[in-house]
């Protein structure tokens, strides 16, 4: 029996799965106390530093080659060298909650790489327990076999969940405006990389600022896309503001560019063509966030085929022109302006037909200055209040225009 048990895992190592299980239950506070990659030369070694033993599953995705390990829920208490980098074929990593219960890590790579091997060390001497995976050089057509193998056995184990808030409906002579806001990125796709914080953590923080101050006026009820540290898919944000009768839809951003003079705030709004390139890139960057979390878009919903079709809501999009131009007006009085502050891209965010829908980019975490405010409590509640103006003054003139 122990061969055949040895034989199995050799060979749901080889295919690139790894289950491990042992017996007794998993604590929920397990953390993640380091992180460690290193060059070998005949693999990539990943290491994860555990508070406990945890159960994990490995599988491979391709276009592009994705190494995807899921495990219970974790607290990532990470030093800065835990960053994502380039090392050997790997060319970077991420990590967060996935969905509840779940939390993943994404390693990114270059090549085609398989999982050599994959087992967790018990505790020893100073070291307590450690997640080792192993990844070796691999061809493309192995690479794809393992990837097929991988994620049927991912499927049969365990069932995908939505990780989101619940919107619940207002009660009938509930005559408040619903205001969903959507802080970007989250859980296992940070966004762009500041020096303290990630994209994720700074507009998750704008955002519950700005829906204090909403909420506060008695005049809207917000719902939050995501109101913690968890990945949300593009559509299933789209999905949360259509089920809760949105009457706006706001993304809260922070981008990073090379060009580290470049600052300020700006505002998008859906377009069939991007307003300039420098959006176009913005957008297709910020659409990837579903393969960066290692989910398969193939099979879209059929709101998303109808969005598509229906771009040509002229209302909708006047809507949303009509709060960028309040937007850009009430934030020119808190914060620079990018040049050409209301752009036009193709965000999936922004695709909801019936939705009137907004994102706002706060600033630039690659701009010094920019950075700084935005990790600033005080900074982000005058942005708060001038969005809340906006808001404001957008309603008013909806009212008198189509009331």
């Amino acid at each position: 029996m122990a061969a055949i048990c040895r034989i199995m895992m050799m060979f749901a190592i080889a295919v690139g799965v790894a289950v491990l299980a042992v017996g007794g239950p998993v604590r929920a506070a397990t953390d993640v106390t380091d992180l460690r990659v290193g060059q070998h030369p005949d693999k990539v070694r990943f290491v994860l530093d555990l508070s406990d033993r945890a159960d994990f599953l490995v599988f491979l995705l391709p276009d592009p080659y994705r190494i995807v390990v899921d495990l219970p829920q974790l607290n990532f208490n990470l030093p800065d060298d835990g960053r994502s980098r380039r090392v050997g074929a790997v060319t970077g990593w991420r990590y967060g909650l996935f969905e509840p219960g779940t939390s993943r890590v994404v390693i990114d790579a270059s090549a085609p790489m398989i999982v050599k091997a994959a087992f967790v060390l018990p505790p020893s001497g100073s070291n307590g327990h450690r997640l080792v995976i192993d990844l070796a050089p691999t061809d493309r057509d192995t690479f794809i076999a393992a990837s097929n193998d991988s994620v049927a056995k991912r499927v049969a184990l365990r069932a995908p969940s939505l990780e989101a808030p619940t919107p619940v409906p207002a009660p009938a002579g509930d005559l408040r405006r619903v205001i969903v806001i959507d802080p970007g990125h989250g859980g296992v796709d940070p966004g762009a990389l500041g020096h303290k914080h990630h994209e994720k953590e700074i507009v998750l923080a704008a955002a519950r600022t700005l829906a204090q101050r909403l909420e506060q006026t008695g005049r809207y009820k917000v719902v939050m896309t995501r109101d913690r540290d968890a990945f949300v898919g593009l559509r299933d944000r789209i999905a949360i503001a259509r089920r809760a009768g949105a009457d706006l839809f706001m993304s809260l951003h922070a981008d990073s560019i090379d060009d580290k003079s470049l600052r300020g705030l700006s505002v998008y709004t859906l377009s069939e063509t991007a307003s300039d390139q420098e959006a176009a890139a913005l957008a297709a960057e910020e659409n990837k966030v579903d393969i960066i979390a290692g989910l398969d878009l193939s099979d879209q919903a059929p709101e998303v085929t109808d969005i598509l079709i229906d771009l040509a809501q002229r209302r909708t999009k006047n809507l949303s022109a009509r709060m960028a131009a309040h937007v850009v007006e009430e934030m020119a009085k808190v914060t620079p302006l990018l040049n050409r502050s209301h752009r036009f891209a193709g965000f999936a965010v922004l695709k909801a037909p019936d939705v009137p829908s907004v994102l706002v980019e706060l600033g630039f975490l690659s701009n010094p200055t920019d950075h700084k405010n935005l990790e600033d409590p005080a900074f982000r509640n005058r942005l708060a209040e001038g969005l809340a103006r906006a808001i404001d003054s957008y309603f008013q003139g909806v009212q008198s225009a189509y009331r």
